[in-house]
């Protein structure tokens, strides 16, 4: 059984509107409080979206620095990143690649930012039409914006983080990762499928593989022989009803929960609720959460100063 330290990321908010959960944290003063709350409540790393992630450049940067200035002021040290902004104009249609980051290199200039997302793949993300079938947009990241986001993280010197919603997002990822171009310290995020979606809107619709044992037996086998950290979420579902949190606690792996992709239709709980929840399972196991200081030695990062 492993006994190291466990990664707890917590994703506080992303496209979850109060009518999906009450408490999810949307205004900056709401995320400066859930924040500072997660992370006194043992979260190691936090995802934030901004109110509009349309925004980008500098007024998209502005728009996460108004709260995190205040957070880094407090908990000088934490770790964090922001999301890409997109622009959905039709359900389908995503803003050049270089716009996506054009927020970035403001926001690194300013405040420490040590991760940053990296999708490295493609994907259908939808929900049940009325009749059942499928309606939504697809995710589209070419082998070239793949290379512009590795190129941005070299150059601002933060550590991706690879959303792996599908077996295919991994495949880029382990070539990178052969040709020797991998960023030491990119942390894999197995996405999985919830019953409900990434919209929870309705059961029946979702990508990617479902969270069971057979799937996260898969995604680690195809890592076997590499370095790369990974952790396990479910989205459209509770990470910790399913087999995956365990058994990748069981692994060595590490956990990814949060009001972003959180959903169970009889409860809306807070963030540091699910925090709780999480470090009881952790705790139980023998895998304490990590602090900072362990995040970043396991991810090979430099202490901070």
């Amino acid at each position: 059984m492993n006994k190291d330290p466990v990664i707890l990321e917590v994703a506080i908010n992303g496209g979850v509107t109060p009518d999906r959960n009450p408490h999810v944290p949307l205004t900056d003063e709401a995320v400066i409080a859930d924040s500072l709350a997660c992370y006194d409540a043992g979260a190691s790393i936090i995802h934030a979206h901004t109110y509009d992630i349309r925004l980008n450049g500098k007024e998209g940067a502005e728009a996460y620095l108004r709260p995190w200035r205040v957070i880094l002021a407090q908990r000088p040290g934490a770790l964090w990143y922001p999301t890409l902004s997109v622009n959905q104009t039709d359900g389908a249609n995503l803003e050049p690649i270089a716009d996506r980051y054009s927020h970035y290199p403001y926001i690194a200039a300013e405040v420490p930012m040590q991760f940053g997302v990296v999708d490295p793949g493609s994907t259908n993300l939808g929900y049940p039409g009325p009749d059942g079938l499928p309606v939504g947009f697809s995710y589209v990241n070419s082998y070239e914006d793949h290379a512009y986001a590795f190129g941005m993280a070299e150059k601002l010197g933060f550590l991706p983080s690879l959303a792996i919603f599908e077996p295919g997002f991994l495949q880029t990822t382990l070539a990178w990762w052969r040709a020797g171009k991998l960023p030491k310290g990119s942390m894999a995020k197995f996405y999985f499928g919830g019953e409900w979606g990434l919209w929870a809107r309705a059961k029946g619709v979702t990508f990617g593989l479902p969270p069971t044992e057979k799937a996260l037996a898969a995604y680690v086998e195809m890592l076997e022989g590499t370095d790369i950290p990974w952790s396990v979420s479910v989205w459209g579902g509770d990470l910790l009803k399913t087999p995956v949190a365990r058994m990748a606690l069981e692994l060595g792996g590490h956990l990814h929960v949060g009001i972003e992709e959180h959903f169970d239709p009889d409860r809306t709980p807070t963030n540091v609720e699910l925090i709780e929840e999480t470090k009881a399972l952790c705790e139980s196991m023998g895998r304490p959460l990590a602090t900072f200081a362990q995040t970043r030695e396991m991810l090979g990062m430099p202490p901070f100063r």
